[in-house]
């Protein structure tokens, strides 16, 4: 077992875990995070997308045991208790979800983008989709949502 400081949304958590878990899994099924959901479990779908040390990266890639002294934020972390954030509230204004799978990952993938040095472009936000699978939307009100925070 290997010992595991990390905070998480804000709280430190301290564990013992098996030097092989995932990130992902870590998250889920012993801190009890299941919005970071595992589609894939090879990194091409984005679903489980965590914000790591301010950086958007896939925690199925990851081990637990990798991310020991980092802060992570999950979906659960970007409006806490209060209420939704411009981009979650936009993304419900659109409709730019239906079966919910992919929105956890893809909202901190926006997440990640949009605090940028400049607002991005409607074909950058589509560039950064191209990582996030999604089946439901057809990706148009997920890129209108996005776009109406940043301003493009």
């Amino acid at each position: 077992m290997i010992a595991v400081d990390v905070t998480v949304n804000g709280r430190r958590h301290r564990e013992e875990v098996d030097p092989r878990l995932l990130l992902s899994d870590f998250l889920r099924h012993r801190l009890g995070l299941t919005g970071t959901h595992v589609g894939c479990e090879h990194g091409v779908c984005g679903a489980c997308t965590v914000k790591l040390d301010g950086v958007a990266v896939r925690s199925c890639l990851l081990l637990a045991a990798q991310v020991d002294g980092s802060e992570i934020v999950t979906v659960e972390g970007l409006a806490g208790t209060g209420p939704l954030t411009p981009l979650q509230a936009a993304f419900h204004r659109h409709h730019a979800l239906q079966c919910g799978f992919c929105t956890p990952g893809i909202l901190i993938a926006a997440d990640d983008l949009l605090p940028r040095e400049r607002p991005p472009t409607r074909g950058e936000i589509v560039d950064m989709l191209s990582g996030q699978l999604c089946r439901c939307t057809g990706y148009t009100p997920i890129v209108d949502a996005i776009a109406e925070v940043a301003g493009a």
